[in-house]
């Protein structure tokens, strides 16, 4: 037989459920604007009815509800758009980072400009053929030396602006690695609570929004897949449990978070404060769960910033050269600036000066081998400057072929010719030729990184978007749940009135009539 309080109970449990939602909708209501903030819902659910399934259960009628319950409270998430969205955040992580690298290569080159290498070949070349035409002027030569020094001035100041950025983009990638580990560290801590909060049979619902935080930030830098494994004990059915992490690879993935154990990745060379001393070979992981022990660049999967950043600093490749944005640009002005020093020299050494001097170089430094011939693999864009001795007398230009005779500038007019040179050094073309040739190659690529950027930043756009309208808080939604939250609980707290009066109808009011 039902209880004659049963009624109660039943609207008790309404009252207690319908208050769960209205405190879920103040919450999230609360979060509406928290990062990373996930909205939740009360999943409620019937109550067993009544009479319960058992041998010594009465017989009765139908089956009796007993009201509803909260059976948990759960986030709305969609783990397919969160696995869409980690794969465009680490494309956009490679592409933005690289656009940056190429627009800081630009900023320093600036072609066309009017202080650019261009500009000063340009007026060097103009300066010779002024000097072919009067190459006893003494106003002439010092302008060529000038010129020249401002040739070299540009070489040097690319070099060393460049070297720079190269370096600074070796203390990023050292960053970076410090902030792959505070993430990994991270993780394994959220791991850590979730085992513990799970098998009691709670949903800690704010710690798996903070760990999905922790796993978009790291997307940005390695590709990465995620497993799940349950707590155990009595946790819930839709639980979570702690999140496995790999990064990818060419080969096997590498695991660097399981449970709350996590690995620490570095830089393979690195010096004191975790920064590459050289062309990038690989990292190392150490502790944790890592498979493996170290991570060759040439097996990284190509995405995410770490990976740009590895490729713009420079890299050993397969076959043991360095290369990479800022190594390839570098070797580009340390052979332009070889091969124009030597073409160059080559005619000036024939030449002679005003004041007789003869078989001079115009640029250094050089060396001379066991032969006595001259060896320019010492001379780079960072290092090329104007012969000293002309420096100090310009009366030691060249501009002749022979010694003593007055307007004589057939020398002069060979140098200053000699921008239409083709130079075996440079695949067979001009020194002007082969810089806009560097020049057009560097603006294609800063094109493609710069729409690849906008792309992926579009694509990611989208489905943050499609996430945010799965996952966020709408606060016209929640407004509809807190009305509809409180009707009910007006209505279970009415039903309890009217249980009430009929329980007073069956205490007070069924007594013994008078005598």
């Amino acid at each position: 037989m039902r209880s004659t309080f049963m009624g109660l109970e039943t609207n008790k449990r309404g009252l207690y459920t319908q208050q769960s939602g209205l405190y879920t909708t103040g919450h999230n209501i609360s979060n509406a604007n928290t990062l990373g903030y996930t909205r939740q819902r009360v999943n409620m659910q019937a109550t067993a009815g009544f009479p319960g399934v058992g041998l010594n259960s009465p017989t009765m009628p139908g089956f009796l509800g007993t009201g509803v319950e909260a059976g948990s409270i759960q986030r709305i998430r969609d783990s397919f758009v969160d696995q869409q969205f980690r794969q465009e955040s680490n494309k956009l992580g490679y592409w933005e980072s690289k656009s940056k690298a190429i627009s800081q290569m630009e900023d320093v080159l600036a072609e066309p400009s009017a202080y650019g290498l261009q500009k000063s070949l340009s007026e060097f070349w103009s300066s010779l053929q002024t000097l072919a035409a009067n190459p006893e002027n003494g106003g002439a030569r010092a302008v060529v030396v000038q010129n020249g020094e401002a040739v070299a001035d540009s070489f040097n100041y690319m070099h060393k602006s460049l070297t720079e950025i190269q370096t600074n983009l070796g203390k990023e990638i050292g960053v970076s690695t410090k902030a792959i580990n505070s993430i990994l560290d991270q993780i394994a801590d959220l791991n850590r609570q979730i085992s513990e909060v799970e098998p009691n049979g709670y949903m800690p619902n704010d710690l798996y929004d903070a760990r999905d935080m922790l796993l978009d930030e790291l997307s940005m830098y390695v590709p990465i897949e995620t497993t799940y494994e349950k707590s155990g004990g009595r946790a819930l059915a839709i639980a979570e449990g702690t999140v496995t992490v790999k990064i990818k690879t060419d080969g096997n993935p590498i695991t660097v978070v399981s449970g709350s154990s996590a690995s620490k990745i570095s830089v393979d060379g690195a010096d004191a404060e975790g920064n590459p001393t050289g062309p990038m070979t690989g990292f190392t992981f150490t502790g944790g769960p890592a498979e493996v022990g170290s991570l060759n660049v040439n097996n990284m999967q190509l995405s995410g910033k770490l990976k740009s950043l590895t490729e713009s600093f420079g890299y050993v490749d397969g076959t043991n050269n360095e290369k990479g944005l800022y190594p390839d640009m570098l070797a580009d002005l340390n052979k332009m600036a070889q091969e124009f020093a030597k073409a160059f020299n080559a005619i000036h050494y024939a030449g002679h000066g005003l004041d007789g001097s003869k078989e001079m170089n115009f640029f250094e430094p050089y060396t001379l081998d066991a032969s006595g011939n001259i060896d320019y693999s010492t001379m780079t864009a960072g290092n090329i400057k104007v012969n000293a001795d002309i420096v100090e007398d310009p009366r030691k230009v060249a501009a002749s072929d022979s010694a003593g005779e007055v307007g004589n500038s057939k020398q002069a007019k060979k140098l200053a010719d000699m921008q239409f040179d083709k130079l075996p050094g440079l695949e067979n073309t001009s020194i002007q030729t082969f810089y806009s040739g560097v020049i057009g190659k560097l603006g294609v690529e800063g094109q493609q990184a710069e729409r690849l950027t906008l792309n992926t930043a579009t694509l990611l756009g989208a489905v943050s978007n499609r996430r945010d309208s799965i996952s966020s808080v709408s606060l016209d939604e929640e407004m509809t749940d807190m009305i509809r939250f409180q009707q009910a609980y007006n209505a279970s707290a009415r039903m309890i009135t009217v249980v009430d009066e009929t329980l007073d109808k069956i205490i007070n009011g069924m007594g013994v009539v008078g005598r």
